[in-house]
């Protein structure tokens, strides 16, 4: 083998144990899954779309409860509130969502006794937060603890605004949204 050849075999070796590496680097969850237990279910368990709400306040406040712990919401707190009342998509935001209730007339606000299932929303940022009622005076959410969590007092997060009425989130033309 010439010397040109032996170099040209030498970087196609290097080359391909780049790509491997890389690869390995870039899919952690698929690459030497015998080495990583349970790397496959996670894998898949990501490209799952998560389970939604059924529809209903009680069915709202489950969802939450399901998932105590769970930190695949954080900076998602309008998904997780839609996805728990089995629908997603319709609002870009809680303060979004907190606004079309205003102007729907279905808010309350600065009311501290919202019933069962209702989003209670909170003016922490540019976006807002927003939960769901337990129906007791407290709340589940994502961002309680850095998790999905319940509180007991709607004054665990700064500037709470109120709460909108129980029911599937509705679209900003005021119609309900299919799930």
């Amino acid at each position: 083998m010439s010397k040109r050849s032996k170099v040209f075999s030498r970087l196609a070796v290097v080359g391909v144990a780049v790509l491997a590496a890389l690869a390995a680097a870039i899919i952690p969850s698929v690459a030497n899954a015998d080495t990583n237990p349970g790397a496959a279910e996670r894998a898949k368990t990501h490209a799952q779309p998560k389970d939604a709400g059924d529809g209903t306040a009680q069915g709202a406040v489950d969802w939450y409860a399901g998932r105590e712990g769970s930190t695949d919401y954080e900076h998602y707190c309008e998904k997780a509130a839609e996805n728990a009342w089995g629908t997603t998509g319709v609002w870009a935001s809680a303060i979004a969502h907190w606004q079309g209730s205003v102007d729907a007339g279905k808010a309350h606000p600065g009311d501290t006794n919202p019933p069962l299932g209702a989003f209670v929303y909170w003016d922490i940022s540019q976006y807002g937060h927003v939960g769901v009622s337990d129906g007791n005076g407290g709340f589940w959410s994502t961002g309680y603890e850095g998790a999905i969590g319940h509180g007991t007092d709607l004054n665990h997060f700064d500037s709470y605004l109120g709460w909108s009425d129980p029911e599937v989130p509705f679209s900003k033309t005021g119609s309900k949204v299919q799930h």
